[in-house]
């Protein structure tokens, strides 16, 4: 099982993100768990300068925009 966590302040963006990842992997047949991080101190600590920032499994794999589901797809694989 994969951890997705989404870095931001709680904005529409960031809540798309995290819908996107649970959409796909549903499609996919993949349990993962979406973790919603917005603690300014825990987003600084990853190193996201940009939200909405997407790790998966505590890795940085995407900052600064709403990923597409080819993306996503891509970071589930």
């Amino acid at each position: 099982m994969k951890t997705i966590q989404v870095y931001g302040p709680g904005c529409n963006n960031c809540a798309v993100t995290a819908e996107r990842f649970a959409k796909v992997a549903k499609d996919l047949g993949q349990d993962v768990v979406v973790e919603k991080i917005s603690s300014l101190e825990d987003i600084m600590k990853a190193g996201v300068m940009s939200t909405p920032g997407v790790g998966v499994n505590g890795i940085i794999q995407h900052t600064g925009s709403v990923p597409t589901e080819e993306q996503v797809r891509a970071m589930l694989a």
